[in-house]
């Protein structure tokens, strides 16, 4: 009997030392993700979450964070910065989340900037593009994404050596992202050469823009320049085709105008329209193709430059939790701000420069919807079909 009591006795002891390693081998690494997946940025909330969940499936299966397992938690921003305040606050608090990752509109980005900065809870920055957010020269705040004041340099040199615009109009929507970008265009035009005629901003999510777009057809442009989300770059594009608005081209300052669904929500009035973009599947980064490809088959959807920002950041993420001292987050700011290593979205390095910190600098280029498509036409160097230019609208929408 007292070799018995011996034996459990032991059993129970080896069970209670074993119990924590367990644990710890079992234990995860909490990252909270907020991106809007309802409301009418839902869209671009959906292709992010999706390339997220890719990404840390793979990241899991190699073996996660030095073997521990990396866990998303997920968070609906809907589009609004109180929300997006709140989500970040109780990722923070309550689910006790080592960093922040995602954000998609700026003016939600910059929400959940602020509050990660007091925090002291490292963030990066997916897709918000305001130039403000990394102008703060916050040291908690990092964006893996170039800022909206850089979307259209592939677009100058587009301008200036093919159309040779001498008028333009810019549209944009009344939000951090809308006027931060129509500001920056509106230089570069005055750079080129290029007289703005009209600039004007609009209530997002509104039915009607044909009273802005008769504005924009007595003004005559060469070049109309649209900074617009989904739902409102489809209408200002069907709006634009009823009124036979006719300037030498159309362009969109990336977000609405390359997700797959402006070419279905537009039909035949996206064809022909040019837009920024960041990233094209064919460039030439380790695993683009590869990414967009298992998108694609596993998805049935196209993806485009907001899913492999989401796919990209998830890789940023794990790698600077595997060179982290410890699971802090200040180890984990440390190891984010010395960040060197390539993506399919490009190479992450986060620098200083003009009046950013902690910003990734990268090129951008020109894609056109062309045949229902949306192809890279510029550079010319990295196109995937040569830009269709001059355009005859009247008969592209008869």
């Amino acid at each position: 009997m007292k070799n018995f009591f011996r034996v459990a006795l032991v059993s129970i002891v080896a069970l209670t030392l074993l119990v924590p390693a367990v644990s710890f081998a079992q234990e995860t690494i909490k990252v909270g993700i907020i991106l809007p997946t309802t409301g009418e940025k839902a869209k671009f909330g959906e292709i992010e979450k999706k390339s997220f969940e890719m990404a840390l499936e793979e990241i899991n299966a190699a073996g996660g964070a030095n073997g521990k397992k990396i866990e998303f938690v997920y968070e609906d921003d809907t589009g609004r910065p109180d929300v997006a305040r709140s989500a970040a606050e109780k990722l923070i608090t309550k689910d006790k989340v080592v960093m922040l990752g995602g954000g998609y509109g700026s003016s939600e980005t910059f929400a959940i900037a602020g509050v990660a900065q007091q925090s002291g809870i490292p963030f990066l920055v997916a897709t918000g593009s305001d130039d403000k957010i990394t102008e703060m020269k916050w040291d908690y705040v990092f964006r893996i994404n170039p800022p909206v004041s850089e979307y259209p340099k592939a677009l100058e040199s587009f301008l200036t050596d093919v159309v040779k615009p001498k008028t333009a109009a810019i549209l944009y929507e009344n939000t951090n992202f809308g006027s931060s970008g129509s500001k920056s265009f509106q230089k570069t035009c005055e750079d080129i050469g290029i007289k703005v005629v009209m600039s004007e901003g609009y209530q997002s999510g509104g039915g009607d823009f044909k009273p802005l777009l008769v504005k924009v057809k007595q003004a005559n442009p060469d070049l109309v320049y649209m900074i617009s989300y989904l739902m409102d770059a489809s209408l200002l594009m069907n709006q634009s085709m009823e009124l036979k608005l006719n300037p030498k081209l159309f362009v969109g300052g990336g977000a609405g105008f390359t997700l797959p669904e402006f070419g279905q929500n537009a039909g035949k009035a996206s064809q022909m329209v040019f837009s920024a973009t960041l990233w094209y599947q064919t460039l030439p980064y380790p695993g683009a193709a590869d990414y967009y490809n298992k998108f694609v088959k596993r998805y049935n959807m196209d993806t485009e430059y907001h899913g492999a920002e989401g796919y990209a950041s998830a890789y940023v993420i794990a790698d600077a939790l595997k060179r982290a001292k410890a699971v802090t987050p200040d180890d984990v700011r440390e190891s984010l701000a010395q960040t060197d290593m390539m993506t399919v979205f490009g190479p992450v390095k986060f620098v200083a420069y003009e009046k950013m910190a902690n910003q990734n600098k990268l090129p951008t280029y020109l894609v056109q919807w062309i045949d229902g498509k949306l192809e890279m036409v510029w550079p010319k160097e990295t196109a995937t079909k040569p830009y269709s230019y001059p355009i005859e609208w009247e008969k592209i929408w008869k």
